[in-house]
C-alpha cells in the first residue's frame, strides 16, 4: 500500500512524504516516469530497477528519475518512508543544464547531503524562499557531488549491496571487516575493495554514515545528551561520535542541533 502526503510546493517544485506498506520480494511491474523527480530514503530500503539496471535504496542512497525512464521496485524488507521532490522542466534544466538525463539513477548520499535533506524538511513552511534555497543546494549537491557508479549485474555489485544490508540492519557479523567478509563468504581484500569499486566509498565509511545518519535521528528526537547517544550508537566515547559528526556533516552535534532548530 502507497500513500502520499504532500508538505509543500508551487508552480516549478512540490516535495511529498511517501509511505509504502508494502511487503514484495519480487519486482512489481514497470512504471513509466512522467516526471523528473527525486526521491531520498527516511527510513527502511528497497530495491528498483530503472532502466534495466538495479540497485539499493536507502538512506544512504536516493534515485532520480527523468520522463520516459521505465521502472521498478521490490520490498522484501518491508516498508519505508521517502521524500519525493518533484521539479518542473524548467527548474530542472536550470540546475541540471542540457545533460538532462543521468548516466546512473542512483545517486549517493554523503553526510552533508542527508543532512541539506533534512533540513528541507524543516524548511517547509517557508516555501517561496527557505524551501526553495535548500532545494536547489539540495539538487546541485545530488547532480554534481559524489556519484555511484551506474548499477550493473555482477558478483561485485551483489556483493556490495549484501555488506550495505548487512550493516544496514545491524547483523550480528557485521561488527567487523573479518566477520563481514566471513558472512559473505569472501575474503576481507576483496570485499574491501569491491565496495569501495562499487559505492565509491570505505566500509569504514560507510559504517559511519550509517551511524551518523542514526545521531541525526537522535538530535532531531530532542535528545541531548551526547554521551548516551555515543554509546547507544557504539561510539568509543562522546568525543569520537562529536569528531565523526563533524567530519561526516561539517558541523559538531551542537550545531547540526541549532541548524534544524532541535
Amino acid at each position: 500500500m502507497l500513500s502520499s502526503v504532500p508538505l509543500a510546493g508551487g508552480p516549478d517544485f512540490s516535495v511529498a512524504t511517501v509511505r509504502c506498506a508494502e511487503h514484495r520480494p519480487g519486482w512489481s511491474p514497470p512504471e513509466q516516469a512522467g516526471r523528473h523527480q527525486v526521491v531520498l530514503v527516511r527510513s527502511g530500503r528497497f530495491r528498483l530497477r530503472s532502466e534495466g539496471r538495479d540497485a539499493l535504496a536507502d538512506p544512504t542512497a536516493g534515485y532520480l528519475q527523468v520522463p520516459g525512464d521505465l521502472v521498478s521496485f521490490a520490498h522484501p524488507a518491508g516498508g519505508d518512508v521517502c521524500t519525493a521532490v518533484t521539479f518542473s522542466p524548467a527548474l530542472w534544466r536550470s540546475v541540471a543544464g542540457d545533460d538532462r538525463r543521468p548516466a546512473s539513477a542512483s545517486v549517493y548520499l554523503d553526510g552533508r547531503l542527508q543532512l541539506a535533506h533534512r533540513r528541507l524538511l524543516r524548511a517547509a513552511p517557508d516555501v517561496a524562499f527557505a524551501m526553495a534555497e535548500q532545494l536547489v543546494g539540495l539538487l546541485d549537491g545530488l547532480l554534481r557531488g559524489p556519484r555511484r557508479r551506474p548499477p550493473r549485474r555482477g558478483s561485485r555489485r551483489t556483493l556490495a549491496d549484501e555488506a550495505r544490508e548487512a550493516l544496514l540492519t545491524d547483523h550480528p557479523e557485521a561488527g567487523g571487516l573479518i566477520p563481514l567478509a566471513r558472512l559473505l563468504g569472501v575474503s576481507p581484500s576483496h570485499l574491501s575493495r569491491a565496495f569501495q569499486h562499487e559505492t565509491g566509498t570505505s566500509l569504514t565509511r560507510y559504517r559511519n554514515r550509517i551511524r551518523v545518519t542514526r545521531a541525526l535521528d537522535h538530535i532531531e528526537q530532542g535528545a541531548d545528551h551526547l554521551a548516551g547517544i555515543a554509546a547507544d550508537l557504539g561510539f568509543a566515547d562522546q568525543a569520537h561520535l562529536c569528531r565523526t559528526v563533524r567530519t561526516e556533516l561539517g558541523h559538531t552535534p551542537t550545531e547540526v542541533r541549532r541548524l534544524l532548530g532541535a
